[in-house]
C-alpha cells in the first residue's frame, strides 16, 4: 500500500517505514511474531534443561558401581511396564526431546534472519556490549557444534557404533570404554562440547528469564547467578564421569 502526498495537481509516492513492510509480510498469530519464536525457545530451551539435569544425574550413577550404572539404565527402559511396551515412555520422552530440539533451533535461526533482514545495514560502530560480548557467537556456532556433538554421543554411548564395545555390551561397560585413556582426544572433545554446552545454557537461561517476564531491574542481580549457576553445577556434574574414567578414578 502506497500513500500520497499533493502537491497542487501531482502527487508523490511515500512508501510505508520499512517496519509496516516487515509486519505487513508477517501474517499470522503470536507465535510466528518475535515475542511468540521467543517464548518457543524459552519453553523449549526449559525442556532441554530438564533432561540435561535427569542425563547429569544418572551419569553419576557410574560412581556408585557399573551394576548401580547398568540398573539405572535397564530402568529408563522398563518404565511403565508392564502397562506400556519396553521403552514406550523413553521413546516418547526422546520425541518430545527431538521435538523441542528442531523447534528451538527453528526459533533461533528465524529470529536471527528477521534481525538481519530489518537491519540490511550493519551498524558502523558497535556497542561495547555488542562489540566484547560473546552470546552472539556462542548461540550461533555453539550451537552447531553441540548439535554435531550429540550425533557423534549417540554413535559412541547409545547406539555402540564407533564405540570399542560395541551395541550388545551394557551401558556401564560403553560408558567406560568411550573415555578410556587411550581415547583422551574423546574425553577432550566431550571437555569443549560440554563447556560450550554451559556458555549456551548460560546465555539461554538468562534469556528466557527475560522473555517469560521473571527478570526485571530488582531481580536481576539474584537472577543472573542463578543462570551461571545451572549452567556451571550441569557442566561439573557431566564432566566428573569421563575424566574421572580417563584418570583412572573409575574403572
Amino acid at each position: 500500500m502506497t500513500a500520497t502526498i499533493e502537491r497542487g495537481a501531482a502527487t508523490a509516492p511515500v512508501n510505508p517505514p520499512e517496519g509496516e513492510k516487515l509486519r505487513a509480510r508477517r501474517p499470522g498469530g503470536f507465535l510466528t511474531s518475535s515475542n511468540g519464536k521467543k517464548a518457543i525457545m524459552a519453553v523449549t530451551g526449559a525442556v532441554m534443561v530438564i533432561f540435561l539435569i535427569t542425563h547429569m544425574l544418572g551419569n553419576l550413577k557410574i560412581f556408585a558401581g557399573r551394576e548401580s550404572f547398568n540398573d539405572y539404565a535397564h530402568a529408563l527402559r522398563t518404565l511403565l511396564e508392564p502397562m506400556a511396551p519396553y521403552r514406550a515412555l523413553l521413546t516418547i520422552l526422546e520425541v518430545v526431546l527431538v521435538v523441542s530440539v528442531v523447534l528451538h533451533m527453528w526459533a533461533a535461526i528465524s529470529l536471527s534472519r528477521r534481525a538481519a533482514a530489518a537491519r540490511p545495514v550493519k551498524y558502523a560502530a558497535r556497542r561495547k556490549s555488542q562489540a566484547n560480548g560473546y552470546a552472539t557467537h556462542i548461540m550461533r556456532f555453539g550451537g552447531i557444534t553441540i548439535a554435531l556433538f550429540v550425533v557423534w554421543h549417540l554413535l559412541d554411548l547409545t547406539f555402540g557404533v564407533v564405540n570399542p564395545k560395541g551395541f550388545d555390551s551394557t551401558p556401564a561397560d560403553r560408558m567406560i570404554a568411550g573415555f578410556d585413556p587411550s581415547r583422551w582426544y574423546v574425553t577432550l572433545l566431550y571437555v569443549v562440547a560440554v563447556a560450550l554446552v554451559g556458555l549456551h545454557l548460560r546465555h539461554g537461561i538468562w534469556s528466557a528469564f527475560q522473555t517469560l517476564g521473571v527478570a526485571n531491574r530488582d531481580r536481576n542481580k539474584a537472577l543472573r547467578p542463578v543462570a551461571a549457576l545451572v549452567s556451571a553445577a550441569l557442566v561439573v556434574g557431566f564432566l566428573a564421569p569421563p575424566l574421572a574414567i580417563t584418570f583412572g578414578v573409575v574403572q
